[in-house]
C-alpha cells in the first residue's frame, strides 16, 4: 500500500523541502511538477542510498528551482502500518486525515 502527498512549494524552498523528504526515510519516489500539472522531473528514493547518488539529483533539483516560481512536490510513501495490518488479515477502516492548505493525500 503506498500512499502519495501532494505539497505546494515556492522554488527558493524546493531543494529544502526535498532534502527534508528524503530524511524522513520512508518515501520511495518524489515527482516535481510546475504549477500548470507538467511533470519536470521524477525520480526513485531507495533505502541506502547515499549522498553521492543523490548528489546530481539535487544539482538537478537546484537548477530547476532558479527557474520556478511555484511547484508541486509530489511525495509516494510506503504505509508500514498499513502492511503489517494486511498481512496479519485485520480489516482496515478508512481514516480521513486533518490536511493542511496546500497539502493532498491519496491512499492507494
Amino acid at each position: 500500500m503506498s500512499i502519495k502527498e501532494t505539497f505546494t512549494v515556492t522554488g527558493e524552498n524546493l531543494l529544502k523541502r526535498i532534502k527534508e523528504l528524503i530524511a524522513e526515510g520512508n518515501v520511495t519516489k518524489i515527482t516535481i511538477t510546475d504549477k500548470n500539472g507538467k511533470e519536470i522531473m521524477n525520480f526513485p528514493v531507495t533505502l541506502g542510498v547515499i549522498g553521492v547518488v543523490l548528489a546530481p539529483i539535487f544539482a538537478a533539483v537546484g537548477a530547476i528551482a532558479a527557474l520556478l516560481t511555484e511547484c508541486k512536490i509530489t511525495v509516494e510513501r510506503t504505509d508500514k502500518a498499513a502492511e503489517t495490518e494486511e498481512n496479519t488479515e485485520v480489516p482496515v477502516t478508512p481514516q480521513t486525515e486533518e490536511k493542511s492548505e496546500g497539502t493532498t493525500i491519496e491512499v492507494h
